[in-house]
């Protein structure tokens, strides 16, 4: 029985090479690259401290998620799931987080210590596989699981259709009249396959360079 395929993982150099290749199927992507330069390899080490940096960015801005993140950073430490489930909800709300996502949080980090959760083995799924586990996990809805997915775990071939910068992204690169639904913004997604995820990146570097915002970490 032959062994599974390692999911192909997004480096410096597969990203230049895939914005190559962007470049040559889409006039679109090209401009965009002219007008704002290539993005960077943004990438965030899988695991416990990366899920919880994305639930904070649900709903915010990138500013505020990473506001809350290097506060909770700074009170506990290296941010393992054993350390945050030892801080209290007082506490975490006052370094900015909500009583929703306190839940969330503390939630994934039960999970993980008791074992349900195995962060580590998600680099070893489909992207499917990926989502159907984020999913299945309260607070964390197909968005979150599509940054993780691209973000920390370095997948290709993700297009995150519930991601408001990106809509408007497309929507100024296009020049329409109006942000395109997530179904709609879907079906556009189809011409940069299999290289959405670098697709992804190029229009937020155009939006946050745009708008005079410091790269994503």
């Amino acid at each position: 029985m032959s062994s599974p395929v390692a999911p192909f993982i997004v480096t410096v150099e597969s990203l230049h090479l895939a914005l190559d290749e962007l470049e040559k199927i889409s006039p679109l992507i090209s401009r965009v690259m002219v007008t704002y330069g290539r993005p960077p390899a943004w990438r965030r080490a899988p695991g416990f401290a990366s899920l919880v940096y994305t639930i904070l960015e649900q709903q915010v801005s990138l500013a505020s998620a990473r506001a809350v993140y290097d506060r909770l950073v700074a009170l506990c430490g290296e941010l393992t799931p054993g350390r945050f489930v030892m801080i209290d909800d007082a506490a975490l709300r006052g370094i900015g987080f909500s009583r929703q996502k306190t839940a969330y949080c503390r939630d994934v980090a039960m999970r993980v210590e008791s074992g349900d959760l195995d962060l580590d083995g998600l680099g070893d799924q489909t992207d499917q596989r990926v989502r159907d586990t984020l999913t299945g996990i309260r607070g964390i809805g197909p968005w979150t699981a599509d940054i993780y997915l691209l973000h920390s775990l370095g997948r290709p071939d993700v297009w995150p259709v519930g991601d408001l910068a990106l809509r408007i992204a497309v929507q100024e690169a296009m020049e329409l009249e109006r942000r395109p639904e997530p179904g709609e913004l879907e079906l556009m997604g189809d011409q940069f396959r299999p290289w959405r995820s670098i697709a992804a990146r190029v229009f937020w570097h155009g939006y946050l360079t745009r708008r005079g915002v410091g790269e994503v970490t």
